[in-house]
């Protein structure tokens, strides 16, 4: 057995491993152009000139004919896109949402922004939502369910879709950080009533910022756009309301600038997508034979995006030393759920929620109109969650990996397994 770096021995990588953005680390004149085009037309608002010219229109059109849905509508922000499929679903004050214990933060702020009720349901081993919680907590005051498809890796849609069936209640699908991902051969974001990507910069593939809705249901689809844009109705060749009622709206319009930055990173999707896919497969081969370390489990291994890869130590405690060990053999990785580092991604840290200090104006759960059971959240009511995200030591995949890259990741899990477990 060699020494282990930490320990003052020789580490695997004398450099570590490096990694970062993804889509926007391999952008070139492809995308300088895209834009360049836009400030040479000067068409820098969707609705000016013919509407499936704009780049905005282009951009909802790849996503419909990749996902088979019928409506999609290009909005300015990932957390834009929740917000407008949920007044879409037509949540609102008295209702309940369903979101799990591990998501961006944005999940929970989306519900709040409606003005109905998180739900805070616990996550399984894939580090998803746990559909075994998520019936747990329906209740007669809840509206829609949202698994959230975390790191890359699809929930379990199959039991979710099920649960959700058999109450009749509408799924939202959390695609943010899934974006070409799939589950038994279908993509996600095309199982639930509706479903929200997002081109924030730490996306797959990104504006910066900017993110999308789609559904097949009409007035879905035609209360989100009220939603997105306060005046969507005064655009000329705008059909903004086929159906008899009326949403005020804000305004949550993507620029063209952004539009033509997204709809050229599309063709970049699944090239990026495949690289990912052969490294983590690679990296899986070669230590899920390891004695002591649990893999986290990937409800549809072909669908995973793989840009994640997370096993998990017998404990907490082991799993913090695993992961300081791994870094320093020149592999960056980490645990996910710290009590000392406020991670946005997990329930605990959710400060509007969590901490007590809630407003109670502006607090849902607070609200005349709600008539549930949910009056406070703690930072420890989610133990089976924070169980899980203690013990899983995760690391990033990046497009420039290599092969040997790989070997290198696979030799330091085993020889720090090698020493610990």
């Amino acid at each position: 057995m060699s020494k282990l770096a930490i320990d003052g021995g020789t580490p695997v990588r004398s450099k570590p491993l490096a990694a970062g953005f993804h889509g926007s680390s391999v952008m070139d004149e492809t995308e300088i152009n895209a834009v360049t085009n836009v400030l040479r037309k000067k068409r820098l608002f969707r609705f000016l000139g013919n509407e499936e010219e704009s780049e905005a229109a282009k951009v909802e059109a790849f996503y419909k004919a990749r996902l088979g849905r019928e409506y999609a509508l290009a909005v300015n922000a990932g957390t834009s896109a929740l917000i407008c499929a949920m007044y879409g679903l037509n949540l609102g004050p008295g209702d309940e949402v369903i979101v799990p214990a591990h998501t961006y933060v944005a999940t929970a702020a989306a519900v709040i922004a409606t003005g109905a009720v998180p739900v805070i349901a616990e996550i399984d081993n894939s580090l998803n939502i746990d559909p075994l919680d998520t019936e747990k907590k329906i209740t007669p005051y809840t509206r829609a369910i949202v698994p959230v498809h975390m790191r890359g890796i699809p929930a379990r849609m199959a039991e979710v879709m099920a649960i959700a069936d058999k109450h009749g209640i509408p799924v939202l699908e959390d695609v943010a950080q899934s974006n070409g991902g799939s589950y038994r051969g279908k993509a996600l974001g095309s199982f639930g009533k509706a479903a929200a990507f997002s081109f924030q910069q730490y996306k797959i593939i990104t504006s910066g910022e900017g993110g999308i809705f789609l559904t097949d249901d009409p007035d879905v689809y035609f209360r989100g756009r009220m939603q997105h844009d306060c005046a969507v109705g005064f655009w000329p060749g705008v059909d903004s309301n086929p159906h008899e009622y009326a949403v005020s709206g804000e305004n949550y319009r993507i620029s063209e600038l952004s539009a033509a930055l997204v709809l050229a990173q599309c063709g970049r999707l699944d090239p990026l997508l495949k690289t990912f896919r052969a490294i983590k497969k690679r990296i899986v081969a070669g230590i899920r034979d390891i004695r002591g370390l649990e893999l986290q489990d990937v409800p549809d291994p072909e669908g995973d995006c793989g840009i994640s890869n997370v096993f998990f130590a017998p404990d907490t405690e082991l799993a913090q030393r695993f992961a300081e060990a791994l870094k320093a053999e020149g592999i960056p990785c980490g645990t996910i759920y710290d009590n000392t580092i406020p991670d946005r991604h997990i329930y605990s840290n959710w400060a509007f929620m969590t901490s007590g200090k809630a407003e109670e104006r502006r607090a849902p759960w607070m609200s005349p109109f709600y008539k549930g059971d949910v009056r406070d959240y703690t930072r420890e009511q989610c133990p089976q969650s924070l169980g899980y995200l203690g013990r899983a030591v995760m690391m990033f995949i990046d497009q420039t990996f290599t092969v040997q890259d790989a070997d290198q990741v696979i030799e330091a899990i085993r020889k720090v397994a090698a020493a610990l477990l």
